[in-house]
């Protein structure tokens, strides 16, 4: 095959997001080593979370793939923060593991625009005209107008069992050997980051019976609004470590290869090993450990918090100190991975190398870590390959739009010594970018993309209108002198509750009514929030084009040199680089006012 547009290689999450956008606009090739690996949950068997659900709600509005597997594979749902406000709840779908691949590959393999092609990348090619080559290992030349590396943990990748290693990518798996080569001639700084996994244990060796069952929420819930068939067949456990546990792993630290020095790589703060989470959080007699299945029929649980890179037989007795895994058996040991990454200050906000024009990065190669940050950056990434290849303009995704606009934020312009994680707790405007208004946000953006067709706009747009009614009939009736959304606004009423009242509100469904019930009993808390935004817009946009940060001798020696290599397109960008004080925002705001201040248009 030829003539294709984008190749993407990689056939994880953020590649099937990639190929997933890109394909909507022009052929596209997939480029992996296995395609049996392709859409593999490599980790925990669940998609969300807090922080994490808001961004698949994201790719979900914009035309995205990752809901629409989770809720087709799902076989346990949660809201999880549930009696919190609606800025902070966020949904968890257990997967079943081997059919969420099994799901990707269908869609992806079946996809009329999108070639699979088996391979190894070994190098990239600029062909002299804005477009690319890529080199296999078997010497195939490839040619596109862009590429989309989702090499994931593939790059230079060791895997560590104890303080014996391996080259491997996953556990089994190949690493990328040559891939790290083109970006670092180009000048790209690599850096090593470390991840692991937790071990799988036979589920017919573990006593259920003592362990905390949580069960699915009754109502299953969905990305999709549509969630599966088995979405609460199953439920989840709860167990923790002991004070033997912790004895075992204090007298075991020299055969850890992190404590050992074996490992070079930056391992992530919010995830840490087993090993990890007992040297630093001394103080604790135990730590809760999350028991998922594998599946509703499965022989595997995923121990979830149990992340390690000790010797299998170590691993044997800690697990059998956890209560309920007495008798554990693991059927698939824990391990670390040691890879490269790029230092994501070298991107633009599209994910485009600024070193490779056209040649674009999305996922763990980025220095993330998690599905859901990777498939939104697969996503951005493709549908920002297939523009540049059809010259259309570039998408962009601000700060204040989205989680996925944080995300990018993040990482262009503060970069990461560690995996990165998405909490909720990054977004500043988190009451206003919630995961249940993120259709009516993202999916406008999405149709202007091409990525979302008009019969999805109209429905979002439909469904907004009536939400719009139902407030609007609220505001209107009264009840003992009091309007309906005052009522609603009280923190024991409900819409129920109001209506019990004799409130007649338009007919909605359970989507459009969640969606009445926050914007009336949050809507002074949000305006508030939109009055901060407003406020901060006001310096926010000033532009820095054309600006020649070499030549503003009151700026510091370190933020000259940042702001001349990251190249911000406003003061506000400026404001969140590292290394930039405010000192030098207000050296800056003096050199805008001396030469004329414009607004980023």
């Amino acid at each position: 095959m030829s003539g294709w547009n984008v190749i993407v290689i990689g056939g994880g999450h953020a590649g099937l997001e990639a190929a997933w956008a890109a394909a909507k606009f022009s052929r596209v090739a997939l480029l992996v080593g296995n395609p049996a690996t392709v859409g593999r949950m490599p980790c925990n068997p669940a998609v969300g979370g807090p922080g994490k659900s808001q961004l698949v709600f994201e790719v979900q509005a914009l035309g995205g793939l990752m809901g629409r597997l989770a809720d087709d594979t799902a076989i346990h749902t949660r809201v999880l923060n549930a009696s919190k406000g609606p800025a902070v709840q966020s949904l968890r779908v257990q997967n079943e593991r081997d059919a969420y691949a099994e799901r990707a590959q269908d869609v992806i393999f079946g996809h009329p625009e999108i070639d699979v092609v088996r391979g190894e990348a070994a190098d990239l090619e600029p062909d002299g005209h804005g477009g690319w080559t890529v080199v296999t290992t078997d010497g195939r030349r490839l040619a596109c107008r862009s590429v989309v590396v989702a090499a994931g943990t593939f790059m230079q990748a060791v895997t560590w069992y104890g303080r014996q290693s391996r080259p491997e990518g996953r556990q089994g798996e190949p690493p990328s050997r040559f891939l790290s080569a083109p970006l670092a001639r180009a000048g790209h700084v690599l850096k090593r980051f470390k991840t692991g996994t937790p071990p799988r244990v036979r589920a017919d060796s573990v006593n259920f019976a003592e362990l905390l069952s949580i069960p699915a929420d009754p109502q299953p819930r969905g990305f999709t609004g549509m969630p599966g068939p088995r979405a609460a067949e199953s439920p989840t456990w709860q167990t923790h470590t002991t004070p033997e546990t912790h004895q075992l792993i204090h007298d075991n630290l020299h055969e850890s290869p992190m404590f050992s020095g074996d490992i070079e790589g930056r391992g992530p703060r919010y995830c840490p090993s087993i090993e990890d989470k007992v040297v630093r959080f001394a103080h604790h007699d135990r730590h809760l450990l999350f028991v998922e299945p594998d599946g509703v029929q499965t022989s595997e649980v995923y121990l979830q918090g149990f992340s390690s890179s000790l010797p299998a037989g170590l691993q044997d007795q800690l697990v059998r100190t956890l209560p309920g895994f007495e008798k554990a058996v693991i059927q698939r040991y824990a391990y670390a991975v040691e890879y490269d990454v790029v230092d994501s200050t070298e991107l633009t906000l599209n994910l485009e190398s600024r070193l490779l024009p056209g040649v674009f990065t999305a996922g763990q190669i980025n220095g993330t870590s998690g599905y859901e940050e990777a498939a939104a950056q697969g996503l951005v990434a493709g549908l920002s390959a297939a523009h540049r290849a059809q010259a259309l303009s570039m998408p962009v995704i601000g700060r204040d739009t989205g989680y996925i606009g944080v995300l990018l934020d993040d990482l262009v312009f503060k970069g990461s010594d560690e995996p990165y994680r998405m909490m909720t707790s990054r977004v500043e405007h988190r009451l206003l970018v919630r995961q249940d208004n993120a259709d009516e946000r993202m999916t406008p953006l999405g149709h202007a993309w091409g990525l979302v067709d008009q019969s999805e706009l109209d429905r979002v747009q439909t469904k907004y209108r009536r939400v719009a009614a139902g407030a609007e009939a609220l505001g209107r009736q009264r009840s003992a002198g009091v309007t309906g959304d005052a009522w609603l606004r009280r923190p024991e009423f409900s819409l129920a509750d109001v209506e019990a009242l004799g409130m007649k509100l338009p007919s909605l469904d359970t989507a459009e009514r969640e969606a009445l019930e926050i914007r009336v009993k949050y809507a002074g808390y949000i305006e508030r929030a939109r009055q901060q935004l407003r406020a901060e817009d006001h310096a926010r946009d000033l532009s820095l084009s054309g600006v020649d940060f070499a030549a503003i001798a009151s700026l510091s020696n370190e933020a000259r040199e940042k702001l001349s290599r990251v190249r911000p397109a406003t003061l506000e960008q400026a404001a969140r680089l590292s290394g930039v004080r405010h000192a030098d925002i207000g050296a800056l705001l003096v050199h805008l006012r001396k030469h004329g201040v414009s607004r980023e248009t």
